[in-house]
């Protein structure tokens, strides 16, 4: 009966979360759409600019309607209105009798543009219909064709005054307010002016918008007194750039016209609302707002009423529906499944996710609001991709945050245990692998583990390839000293990098070994390493016991200290984490094996510069245990600069590389892997993918930033409204790590930033190593340097020259886009905005380098401790 309750208690817990959370979310798509109650108006419309292109039709193309569409979006259009202007008379010959079968009245146009030869079809074509039909009342010849440049003033005179001499009907063209006002001659060949009033196109803002259109309309009218006025182009977008002070949405469309509509001077002039039904092909000449002006949407929806509230986004209860019943069971399971965690922290967690399902949602979502080319849709899987990814990554870090911070107990903590007595100590092998390194940072380790408070023991150093004596030999002369227990073995020729060298360790190690150590060649050990790991071996499950990786001298030069914080914060955190769950990162220093395990799963692997992980991930495949012993047992150096660890993370990155192609049908199919197991390293390659994905997302950004420069009106507004949420992902785990480091240890802001940066600044170098990693099957094993670097000017920017071409090529595009479409404009705020997140990781990379430089410095700062206590 207890288990029962428990049972139920957990959930109509986990249910009251996840319920919580879906709320709320809904109550936040219900706040950012909230509808505006703008004035109504029961006027009829007098009438609509027309094209008839269907969603998928474009004049570019040669795709044109039917006569069956035609006489559908007349029927539809006959509903709101009996007046219509239409631009051509040879691409839809059949539009102007439909019109005439139901009574509308048409202003019948000519399309004109530079082909002289099209132009007289056109002229043609009016001229022979324009007569027989009465319900043309007039005719336009040309539209906007001054503005465009097709046309000089004098060659639209002369098409003019042909259709004039001609034709007994009004004759006119249309253009916007500011050409009849530049160019009045125009004026004197007309019957009547033909205005587009388009505050939009002027960065005016919505609500002032009517009352500029009259105000353009009066200039007109004053500037020509005695011809009369008609409005050929009126409206506002529901989408596309922001210009200045003017907004396109859809309530804003909706307020534009209501406005108008009801204002007392519009039932006294004649106007073409701007325009009946979307165009999506005007994207390709007009830009992102192009086809976006229509009264009905491209499916022949009305997108708004004329009276009542409106809503900025109508799918937006159907989006947030789906965002919360998506997200609802796997935030059910999360709030059910970590009981151990606090309400708090299944709150946070659950918000996340239900944060990520409702960003994917608007992505899947963008073809119900934007009218996408095949271009388009190609970029917006990417992006949706590239979304996906990152909330992988996001989620990783978050449940690694929540655990560490909201965690009531670790369930697998491990602490040093008392030493065996001396005469039931296992034999331990300990192999040093070395190559190149100075002999005097080797014999300090292998000083240290001469004073090691263990009895049975011995020590291979295997120096593996050197070819210098001068290195070398000190170490053979150290191990003689120090007695038989301490071999020295010279490789030289061998293959397989470190792991070969180690492979040979385990053929010439002693039978009596049961445990071998490996320990790096820059580490100075504690004398208690075996006497309190090698304890926890007597369980025959444990094959892997680890202490974590810990730095010495680092406390007086800047760079050192953002190694050694950077370094710190995955001991502190992340081994916690996987240690939790029995799916260790194993790091080939400071580490001990089981030698029947190590010999059982076939030793080292030589095809991975990444052995020593890939050697854990095989241990815990086989079944056995790995256990992380957050104590401090030795200490090593920092790598010697910001080359050098850039160096060691392209490495790590390329190895994780090979791991991920190598085990993946263990991680995705059948094996002895569990779920929390498999979840563990799949996300820890996550990580390294995230990395990877910023840079693609930087060059895709600059590719973009080119689009916008060389094609403006195909590049804008639906690619920033999905990039947003990405980098917003970003900036969310970017601030994860902070927090983390303050709640685990005992580390001083300035420190806490200086891993940050450094954390930050190897993104580059790691995002090369994952592709190098996956499109390479071999890699070369580089040691990272130790100790200090020299060099002078080109040994400085030399690491960073990558870097630095990239932060070149952002600021270059975001400068240029202000020069070309000024500061004032959102769109490009918004842009300039992205281009500059994207600058962080090279802005980071040069300060690492800068510190690396940095000299040494004798300071008061004493270093804190680096631990807090584990909950």
């Amino acid at each position: 009966m207890k288990n029962a309750a428990t049972f139920a208690t957990r959930l109509a817990i986990a249910i009251a979360i996840a319920a919580a959370v879906a709320f709320a979310q809904y109550w936040i798509w219900q706040q950012f759409n909230r509808g505006a109650e703008f004035i109504g108006t029961n006027q009829s419309i007098k009438g609509f600019a027309y094209n008839g292109f269907q969603r998928d039709q474009s004049p570019l193309t040669g795709t044109y309607p039917s006569r069956e569409n035609l006489a559908a979006d007349l029927d539809l259009l006959g509903r709101m209105s009996d007046g219509l202007r239409t631009y051509g008379v040879t691409d839809m010959p059949e539009l102007l009798g439909l019109a005439g079968e139901r009574d509308m009245m048409v202003t019948a146009g000519a399309w004109l543009d530079a082909d002289k030869t099209r132009n007289a079809r056109e002229i043609a074509a009016l001229l022979e219909v324009a007569p027989k039909m009465r319900h043309i009342e007039r005719v336009m010849v040309g539209n906007e064709a001054v503005l465009r440049g097709d046309l000089t003033v004098t060659e639209l005179i002369g098409y003019l005054d042909q259709v004039r001499k001609t034709l007994r009907k009004p004759v006119s063209t249309a253009e916007p307010w500011h050409v009849w006002l530049r160019y009045p001659e125009l004026a004197k060949h007309v019957d009547y002016i033909t205005v587009h009033l388009l505050p939009y196109h002027e960065g005016v803002p919505v609500e002032a918008a009517v009352e500029y259109a009259f105000q353009r309309y009066d200039e007109v009218a004053r500037a020509h007194p005695r011809k009369k006025i008609v409005v050929g182009e009126i409206g506002w977008p529901s989408r596309g750039p922001t210009i200045g002070a003017a907004l396109p949405s859809l309530d804003n469309e909706a307020r534009f016209i209501r406005e108008f509509l009801a204002h007392p001077r519009t039932a006294r002039i004649d106007y073409f609302l701007m325009e009946a039904i979307d165009q999506p092909w005007k994207v390709d000449v007009e830009g992102w707002a192009g086809p976006y002006w229509g009264m009905f949407n491209a499916d022949r929806e009305q997108k708004f009423a004329l009276e009542g509230i409106i809503e900025r986004d109508p799918h937006w209860s159907t989006k947030a529906s789906n965002a919360a019943a998506l997200a609802f069971l796997p935030m059910l399971l999360i709030a059910f499944l970590l009981a151990d965690w606090s309400i708090f922290g299944r709150l946070f967690l659950a918000a996340l996710i239900q944060a990520c399902v409702s960003t994917l949602i608007i992505g899947l979502n963008v073809p119900l609001d934007y009218y996408l080319t095949q271009r388009d849709l190609v970029g917006l899987v990417l992006l949706i991709g590239a979304t996906g990814l990152t909330a992988a990554v996001l989620l990783s870090h978050g449940f690694e945050f929540g655990e560490v911070l909201f965690k009531k107990k670790w369930q697998r903590r491990f602490l040093p245990l008392p030493p065996h007595a001396p005469e039931q100590q296992p034999f331990v092998s300990i192999h040093l692998a070395c190559y190149n390194e100075p002999p005097e940072m080797v014999i300090a380790t292998i000083d240290s583990l001469a004073k090691m408070n263990y009895q049975n023991f011995e020590v291979l150093v295997l120096d593996n390839n050197t070819r210098d004596e001068a290195l070398w030999k000190p170490l053979e002369k150290r191990c003689a000293e120090l007695g038989p227990r301490f071999r020295f073995f010279h490789l030289a020729n061998w293959p397989g990098f470190k792991a070969g060298a180690l492979n040979y360790g385990l053929k010439v190690t002693d039978p009596r070994a049961a445990v071998v150590g490996v320990v790096d060649a820059d580490y100075v050990v504690e004398p208690d390493w075996l006497a309190c790991l090698i304890p926890h071996f007597d369980q025959p499950e444990v094959a892997v016991v680890q202490a974590p990786q810990a730095h010495r001298d680092w406390e007086t030069q800047p760079f050192k200290r953002m190694c050694n914080w950077e370094f710190d914060g995955f001991f502190r955190i992340g081994m916690h984490h996987r240690n939790e769950r029995n799916a260790l990162i194993q790091h080939g220093t400071m580490t001990l094996v089981r030698r029947h395990a190590l010999e059982e799963v076939g030793g080292w692997s030589e095809w991975c510069i990444c052995e020593d992980t890939e050697l854990g991930l095989r241990l815990i495949e086989k079944g056995y245990d790995t256990r992380y012993v957050d104590h401090i047992l030795g200490r090593g150096l920092t790598p010697s600069g910001f080359a050098a660890i850039k160096s060691q993370r392209f490495r790590w990155a390329f190895g994780a590389m090979q791991i991920l192609k190598a085990h993946l049908p263990q991680m995705l199919g059948r094996s002895t892997l569990n779920l929390a197991q498999r979840y563990h390293f799949l996300t820890g390659w996550f990580a390294w993918l995230g990395d990877a994905l910023q840079l693609v997302f930087a060059f895709g950004s600059l590719l973009w930033t080119l689009g916008i420069l060389l094609f403006p009106k195909a590049f804008g507004l639906p690619v920033i409204a999905l990039a947003l949420p990405i980098l917003g992902f970003m900036a969310f785990k970017a601030a994860l790590g902070p927090i983390l480091y303050r709640r685990t240890m005992d580390c001083p802001w300035k420190d806490i930033l200086g891993a940050s940066i450094l954390s930050v600044g190897l993104a580059h170098a790691i995002a090369r190593g994952v592709f190098a990693g996956l499109v390479k099957k071999k890699g070369v094993f580089v040691v990272t340097p130790k100790g200090w670097r020299g060099g002078g000017a080109l040994a400085f920017f030399n690491p960073i020259r990558e870097e630095i071409g990239m932060l070149v090529a952002l600021l270059m595009g975001a400068a240029t886009l202000v020069a070309q479409r000024g500061a004032d404009n959102l769109e490009t705020q918004l842009w300039v905005g992205i281009l500059c997140l994207q600058c962080i990781p090279y802005v980071a990379a040069i300060l690492c380098q800068v510190a690396a430089y940095m000299p040494e410095r004798n300071s008061g700062d004493t270093p804190r401790g680096t631990l807090l206590p584990q909950a």
